[in-house]
């Protein structure tokens, strides 16, 4: 240092220096201590953002974590660590990119074979806690809600999935799929609380509809369903599918206008 500036040694690469140092964190185990650092300080460096990943993954995907034992869990975060290039800076976003990393990294035959579908579903969760979008409910309903608009609410999602996700856990460990596919409702109510609702195949496609269609009368709605179905008498599905409908609106599901 000299008239108190700090003299730089313009002949090092920077660059290379990051690289080599982000590469001993991400895979100790196949990248080496860079030069000129000291193995010690690097370990601290390197347990200092393992554990921060490793505790985030842990916080946002606990009944993973639960059903694997402490090898299989460190295994397959230290995996994502070292493979995985996250593209955003923001903590909020390792869940998803954890769940990029499952779908089109992630190559391990020990795996569960409903482990994708089981982060998908953790991750909706802290999806639509977060979410800044408002929920409000309506007091009452008009008497004719054939006559009225349905939507559906940002923060309630419908989900289909080959396991049923809901159910997994340490004592409930499925290896094969059931023949019947699991549908679900994952919404977030007035008091902010995310929830959840097993429904039947056929409101899951009331619910694709009303998705489709963005803005849409009700009967329109359920006379699609009807068609659909082939039912011998479609009104007895209107019927029942407008009960259904009320009920989605109590939970602010699907806002009527």
């Amino acid at each position: 240092m000299k008239n108190g500036m700090l003299k730089i040694d313009r002949r090092i690469d920077f660059k290379s220096k990051q690289q080599e140092f982000a590469a001993y964190i991400r895979d100790p185990e196949n990248n080496p201590v860079p030069a000129d650092v000291k193995g010690q300080r690097m370990a601290i460096y390197r347990e200092l953002f393992f554990n921060n990943i490793e505790g985030f993954l842990s916080g946002n995907f606990p009944v993973l974590r639960k059903i694997l034992n402490d090898p299989q869990w460190f295994a397959l975060a230290q995996d994502f660590f070292a493979k995985h290039p996250c593209h955003s800076p923001y903590f909020s976003k390792i869940p998803e990119e954890f769940l990029d990393y499952l779908q089109n990294e992630r190559e391990n035959s020990e795996d569960f074979p409903f482990m994708l579908e089981l982060a998908h579903y953790e991750w909706v969760e802290m999806a639509l806690s977060i979410a800044r979008e408002d929920v409000t409910a309506i007091d009452h309903y008009p008497e004719n809600l054939l006559d009225y608009h349905i939507a559906l609410s940002p923060l309630a999602w419908p989900l289909a999935y080959q396991y049923p996700v809901h159910k997994i856990g340490p004592a409930f460990l499925p290896l094969q799929a059931p023949e019947q596919p699991t549908f679900l409702i994952v919404y977030r109510d007035e008091e902010d609380e995310v929830n959840f609702i097993e429904i039947t195949p056929m409101t899951y496609r009331l619910l694709e509809i009303i998705q489709e269609r963005e803005s849409a009368l009700a009967e329109d709605c359920l006379r699609q369903v009807a068609e659909e179905s082939n039912h011998p008498v479609p009104e007895l599905i209107i019927a029942g599918g407008l009960q259904i409908l009320k009920d989605l609106a109590e939970k602010a599901i699907i806002t009527v206008y």
